[in-house]
Formats: structure tokens, sequence, C-alpha cells
């Protein structure tokens, strides 16, 4: 007799035998249903953005207990790892000439340790780094962020430097993993380590994404006003959307490989 398939692993195998079209219907389906919960549970949607920072700082520290325990840097995108720097500190100026707050100590410390992860690579793992595997061009990325902040950045009354820098690490930061997707498409194969980690930012990018969108329904649609005129408010949205959608492929294979029971996540051929 055949063991009963668990309900989770019954519901696993119904959305994978499911077409494209009926996939993305039941993730936009998903994603509103826990925009909902995060609504009636959390009382101070602040708090979401807090924690989504928290998230991501996490998420560095399992990269560095990777790097620490395992003395190897193999499936780490240093170029992600540099991006992320760079936007975090263009961030972290930001926060301190126009509004310091809790957000800038978390900055700070997830700033330090991202430096901490590429000294790590660069020099101290140099020999496990995967150089030729990590192979998406940094300048595709931060070229077009620059000249889009030039073009697109806040309204506000503040210095137009400072306003292009915020914009800039915005835009950065929307899409500073996509060496790190690349690199696992390259390799197909993701170690724990490195999949606890990029799942994090996942949830990290959800939950800031959450924070946007329910602040904006609880405004009635004044945060986008404040943030500015223009384009500037609609692309503030859009980035953090972009950031969730980029990561929603991975996220689902990871869940998918926990709930399998597999200490590592494989990816099909083309899925980031």
């Amino acid at each position: 007799m055949k063991a009963n398939k668990s309900p989770i692993r019954a519901v696993a195998t119904w959305i994978r035998r499911q077409p494209p079209k009926m996939k993305a219907f039941l993730a936009v389906l998903s994603g509103m249903a826990a925009l909902l919960f995060l609504t009636m549970v959390v009382e101070d949607h602040d708090n979401l953005f807090v924690a989504a920072e928290a998230v991501h700082a996490l998420g560095t520290c399992v990269l560095i207990y990777k790097l620490t325990k395992e003395k190897t840097c193999a499936g780490i995108s240093l170029k992600s790892q540099e991006l992320t720097a760079i936007f975090l500190a263009v961030r972290l100026y930001c926060s301190f000439v126009m509004e310091y707050d809790i957000h800038t100590l978390l900055d700070s410390a997830t700033l330090g340790s991202t430096l901490w992860v590429i000294y790590m690579i660069r020099f101290k793992l140099r020999s496990s780094y995967m150089k030729d595997k990590d192979n998406f061009g940094i300048h595709y990325v931060v070229i077009p962020c620059a000249v889009l902040s030039l073009l697109i950045h806040p309204t506000t009354s503040h210095h137009l430097f400072n306003r292009i820098c915020w914009a800039f690490c915005v835009y950065l930061e929307a899409i500073s993993v996509l060496p790190q997707l690349r690199l696992m498409q390259n390799i197909e194969i993701v170690e724990p380590f490195t999949a606890h980690y990029v799942f994090a930012l996942g949830v990290a990018r959800f939950l800031s994404c959450a924070h946007w969108i329910i602040q904006v329904f609880d405004s009635q649609g004044r945060l986008l006003t404040a943030l500015g005129y223009g384009l500037w408010p609609s692309l503030v949205l859009l980035s953090e959307i972009v950031q969730t959608f980029i990561l929603a492929d991975f996220c689902y294979y990871y869940v998918k490989s926990i709930f399998g029971g597999q200490l590592v996540v494989r990816l099909p051929s083309g899925v980031v």
C-alpha cells in the first residue's frame, strides 16, 4: 500500500502541474493574501520596513557563518556583494544628511558585515571564488541606475545631489541581486547557506514592498504625493515590486526544496 502524501506535498505537486498563467495567478493571489494578513496582524506598518532591513542583516550574518565555518565562498557572488555595499553606503549617506533614525543603525550594521564578506572573498578565500561563474557585468546595472537617477529623482526640498543619491540607491537596490541570481543559474545547484541568504533577501524585499503598498492604501495615496511629483513616486513603488518579483521564483524553489527534505536547492535551467 502506498503511503499517503502529505497535504503540503500534494499541493506542491498540483501547483507544479498547472500551466504558467495559472501559476502566475496563484502567485498574485498568495501575495495579496499575505498582504492582507500583514495588514491585520501588524499594527504599526512602519515596523515592516524595519523588519525588512533586519532580515537583510540576518541574511548577511548567515553568509558570515558560512565563510567562517566552511572556509569557502563558493556560490557567493562578489559582484552582488559589491553592489549591495554601494547602495548601502549611498543610502547611509542619505540617512545622515536627510533623516537619521533606526534605519541608519540597521544600514550601518548591514554595510559593515557586507564589507567583511567582500574582504573575505577578495583576500582570505579567493581560491574558492567562482570568478568564471560570477560573470554578470555590474556596469550593466550601475550605469543605467546612475542615468535614471539623474533623470528621475525626488522633488523634495533637499539638495539636488542628495536627491539624486537617494534615487540612485533605490534603483540600485532593486536589481543588486541580479549577479547572485546569474551565478546560481550558472551552477544550478545552490548549497544551503547561500540559499538561506538569498531566501532572506526575498523575505526582506517582500516585507519592504508590503510596507510601501500598505502605506499607500492607508494614506489613500497621499504617501505618493508626499514623496514628490512626476514619475518618482511611481518608480519608488515599482522598484519595490521589481525586487520582490526578481526573487520570487527562487523563493518558490527554495520552499519546495525545504518541504521536500532536500539540503540543496536545484534550479531548472532558465529560472533566474
